[in-house]
């Protein structure tokens, strides 16, 4: 049974840093694509991060370019969105989500996504 599991998320004020991580259980999240996503009450759900599967090739929304870092640690099976220079309107709440064929579709459409989290809140204060 896929499981994915969110972790990391806080309060900080504008201009800090959080590091949430997805731990990924009943398959290897390295053979899959794997994407971030966040969501504020009474918006879509909209793409931040996504890194390929295998090689690593990691993609971006350009609202957060140059502040987020998505990468593997692939000894625990798990996926880290690095945010740095937070500021208020990054706070959602964040969820990962997995799919091997999302990659080749579109990355940034969260229907293209199987398996989710149950997501963690980031609250970044001005």
């Amino acid at each position: 049974q896929v499981q994915l599991v969110e972790s990391g998320g806080g309060s900080v004020q504008a201009g800090g840093s959080l590091r949430l991580s997805c731990a990924a259980s009943g398959y290897t999240q390295r053979n899959n694509c794997m994407g971030w996503f966040r969501q504020v009450p009474g918006k879509e759900r909209e793409g931040v991060a996504v890194i390929y599967p295998g090689g690593g090739t990691t993609r971006y929304a350009d609202s957060v370019k140059g502040r987020f870092t998505v990468s593997r640690d692939n000894a625990k099976n798990t996926v880290i969105l690095q945010m740095n220079s937070l500021k208020p309107e990054d706070t959602a709440m964040y969820y990962c989500a997995a799919d091997r064929l999302a990659c080749l579709r579109n990355w940034i459409d969260p229907a293209n996504y199987d398996y989710w989290g149950q997501g963690t809140q980031v609250t970044v204060s001005s």
